[in-house]
């Protein structure tokens, strides 16, 4: 490039970050009015007509522990465990992430399956006093979960790749948020929850809409032979961010939805945003210095990791007194260490395989549990179920796909990012288990959003084929990638992906 040709581009970059500076302040605040024009609408409407207790409580009634409860806790244990292992191979076996054969293994167990095909085994094999404290391991399998999301993250990863990632990653949050408010004025009246309003229903069903599952993506585009290639790269940073942002929308919606509205909200936000400013500037240095000090370590002591447990533990009461659940406190603390330190590494390895085998295919089985087909009932609850599902694909696939094409991307590449985009999978179990304990939303809703879920994530990679089928088989020549070993979950990849994409030296 020439000096005048150089001085030229000099001075045309402000022009450029300027036009999108405003093109984005425009775009967001069009989907800020859009949303107050759904919400004063839906601010109007008649509250629910039927009673969330019409549909079933949520997870199983207390009950006291009979002597017999731990026996009865360890028979369920071994069997989810099996269960989950068993659904794992069997879908990777059929070339799809082996989470959705984990899920799928869970809802079996659940009242929608054994419940009806073996009444009494379903009764003795998880009785209503084992539900409490199957719940209590998955609480804590999704804290340490969310832990170890935060110690995968990897800032360098977004801004290496670019604003375009950035925008894209927002446009297929902001146009399925709005849809699924939209859908929310559908809703609202028959499937809303007793004593919640309009506001906290209409951010959920919008946020519930938004979620991309980046682990599993991961490892989508590892098998199909993407994750090496700039279009692989453009998605995962994509995903890497709507994950962030999705938490951070998923944090303000359950202080929201807890405090009902009115200045109880903001006054949970408002601690919210102080617990982040505490956590940087007060706990980011120390942290920082201890994570310097184990670079020259030979191993990672018990001492060092009581001290992050309990740093984890404090962070996550803290978030859960504060009212946007204790799992946002473990994310937080993850985020502060970086993701390619030794302790990071360390933490990872000692925690994982409890947490692979053991406590997430317990969310699992709990979300079975707490998952009644059944309630899905009729023409017109499956034609919901169907419209939910609709909603979800167009949203999410829409706003990727117009944002890549805006941003320079052919329609086949962006077609084929939005297809990837739409992957949900256990980010979106997580959204919607906060939902149903806080009785935002009813049991029926809850099963239809898990079967949407079910939906986008099964239905990527067969999609993706249609859509790149010659590309992908020559990708995936070029680059050798062949399957992973089949003895992890895919929710645990992303910490390796994320290595092997930095550049070396």
């Amino acid at each position: 490039m020439s000096p005048a040709e150089s001085s030229a581009h000099s001075e045309a970059r402000p022009h450029r970050v300027l036009r999108e500076v405003v093109i984005y302040a425009v775009a967001l605040t069009a989907a800020v009015l859009l949303y107050l024009l759904i919400h004063a609408y839906g601010m109007r409407m008649p509250g629910p007509t039927r009673h969330a207790a019409d549909l079933g409580a949520v997870g199983g009634p207390p009950g006291g522990h009979d002597a017999g409860v731990m026996l009865h806790v360890l028979i369920a244990l071994s069997l989810i465990v099996a269960a989950a292992r068993v659904g794992g191979i069997v879908f990777r076996f059929l070339h799809q992430p082996a989470v959705v054969g984990e899920i799928i293994a869970g809802i079996m167990l659940g009242p929608s399956l054994l419940g009806r095909v073996w009444p009494s085994g379903f009764a003795y094999i998880l009785p209503p006093t084992v539900a409490p404290l199957l719940d209590v391991l998955a609480q804590i399998g999704i804290i340490l979960y969310m832990f170890l999301v935060g110690l995968e993250l990897d800032p360098k990863m977004v801004a290496k790749n670019g604003r375009e990632a950035v925008a894209i990653s927002h446009a297929s949050i902001l146009v399925p948020f709005l849809l699924g408010a939209g859908l929310s004025l559908v809703l609202y009246r028959d499937e809303g929850a007793t004593g919640f309003p309009f506001t906290g229903f209409s951010l959920f069903m919008g946020l519930s809409m938004s979620v991309t599952a980046f682990p599993v993506l991961s490892r989508i585009l590892a098998d199909v032979g993407l994750n090496k290639t700039p279009l692989g790269m453009t998605v995962l940073t994509c995903a890497a961010v709507d994950d962030v942002t999705a938490w951070c929308l998923l944090a303000l919606v359950v202080g929201i939805a807890e405090a009902h509205g009115g200045s109880r909200g903001l006054i949970t936000v408002a601690m919210s945003i102080a617990y982040i400013a505490f956590m940087i500037l007060l706990v980011r240095p120390p942290m920082l210095r201890l994570t310097m000090k184990q670079e020259s370590a030979d191993r990672l002591t018990q001492g060092i990791v009581a001290v992050i447990f309990v740093l984890l533990l404090a962070s996550a009461m803290t978030t859960e007194l504060i009212g946007i659940h204790a799992m946002f406190g473990a994310f937080a603390l993850g985020a502060l260490i970086p993701s390619d330190s030794k302790l990071a590494r360390g933490m990872t390895e000692k925690l994982e395989d409890v947490l692979v085998v053991l406590l997430l295919p317990t969310f699992f089985a709990l979300t079975g549990l707490r998952t009644r087909i059944g309630l899905v009932s009729g023409t017109e609850a499956w034609l919901l179920c169907g419209l939910v599902i609709l909603v979800a694909c167009v949203g999410k696939f829409g706003g990727s796909f117009v944002a890549a094409v805006l941003n320079g991307m052919n329609w086949r590449d962006a077609s084929a990012l939005g297809i990837l985009m739409n992957t949900r999978g256990m980010a979106e179990l997580i959204v919607l288990n906060i939902g149903l304990q806080i009785r935002v939303i009813n049991p029926r809703v809850f099963a239809m959003l898990v079967i949407m879920s079910l939906v986008t994530t099964v239905a990527t990679a067969p999609i993706l084929y249609l859509v790149k089928g010659r590309e992908l088989a020559k990708a995936k020549a070029e680059n050798g990638t062949s399957p992973r070993a089949l003895n992890q979950t895919v929710e645990l990849h992303r910490a390796e992906l994320l290595r092997a994409l930095e550049p070396k030296g």
